[in-house]
């Protein structure tokens, strides 16, 4: 394995990571340090790098090669892996300086990438490669919540609740990152998008302003009783049948036909029922599309 640099982590709302709260997501504390990796070289050597570099003892970046170098868990790790990649975040000092004195000048995975070969890759889950680091003692970013279908205000309101190695009364991290490792933005890359706490609370509203915790939008209310797998099926089957056959070029019409179809029949029964709604068009027609591609996995 050689070096290779890790990927640019997006602002959420920017283009790049478009739809990423669609689906599930997992938050993790934003650490305040200099980025790093480790991994097993084709001589068996464990090598490390920063972001953009790779390190020796003459060139370590503020110690992080020595100390991967000292302590033995990441050898024996990697030679029980070594086509795994530990990604993370060596703790010194930056802009923060409100973490515990025991958290300093420590390696913290956040990433652990599978390279099948030096130009294709997988990110474990965090399922997969918690259970890993755990075992061999090896310190890591845990995840603070998982976020189904979530809106802007469910990721801000974890920014208050980052408080991940601060000492105790001293406020809260830097942001949160967000993972949904079933996406990949309209590029075709596996991106992950980041909030950080004081950007956001200079550019939008104060945190104290919200009140949503989780993923129960009124869009997702219409959704679960609304939006039904035979009404999916049953369009389907109509573009199907008039032309005789349903192939990929036909996915973009397929996912226009049920949207416009959808609210031509159901939108009055949602005022209804839900007594004239704010509704984010948007948003729905994004739980739209990837409730389709549930329902009909063999076309997606």
């Amino acid at each position: 394995m050689k070096f290779t640099k890790y990927q640019h982590v997006e602002r959420f709302g920017r283009d790049e990571v478009d739809g990423i709260e669609i689906g599930k997501c997992y938050v993790q504390p934003k650490l305040d340090g200099s980025n790093g990796s480790v991994w097993l070289g084709n001589d068996n050597k464990v090598y490390a790098g920063s972001r953009n570099r790779e390190l020796t003892l003459d060139n370590d970046n503020q110690g992080f090669f020595k100390y991967i170098t000292e302590n033995d868990k990441f050898a024996k790790f990697l030679n029980d892996y070594p086509n795994y990649k530990l990604v993370g975040e060596w703790l010194i000092l930056h802009s923060l300086a409100t973490y515990r004195e025991d958290a300093w000048q420590k390696f913290y995975v956040f990433d652990v990438i599978e390279h099948l070969d030096d130009d294709n890759y997988n990110y474990l889950t965090y399922e997969d490669y918690q259970p890993l680091l755990e075992k061999y003692g090896i310190e890591y970013v845990p995840v603070q919540v998982i976020i189904e279908n979530g809106k802007e205000e469910n990721f801000v309101k974890e920014l208050d609740k980052n408080t991940f190695l601060i000492q105790d009364g001293k406020g809260y991290g830097e942001g949160i990152i967000i993972k949904n490792y079933s996406y990949k933005n309209k590029y075709g890359r596996t991106v992950w998008a980041k909030i950080v706490r004081n950007e956001f609370k200079e550019q939008h509203f104060k945190i104290s302003r919200i009140n949503k915790i989780d993923g129960n939008s009124i869009e997702q209310k219409i959704i679960d009783d609304f939006f039904t797998k035979d009404f999916v099926k049953k369009e389907y089957a109509k573009l199907f049948n008039e032309n005789n056959c349903f192939n990929s070029k036909m996915i973009a019409k397929l996912l226009g036909i049920i949207w416009f179809t959808f609210i031509d029949e159901e939108i009055w029964n949602i005022i209804k029922k839900l007594k004239n709604p704010k509704i984010d068009f948007n948003f729905l027609h994004r739980l739209v599309i990837e409730k389709t591609k549930n329902y009909l996995p063999e076309v997606f």
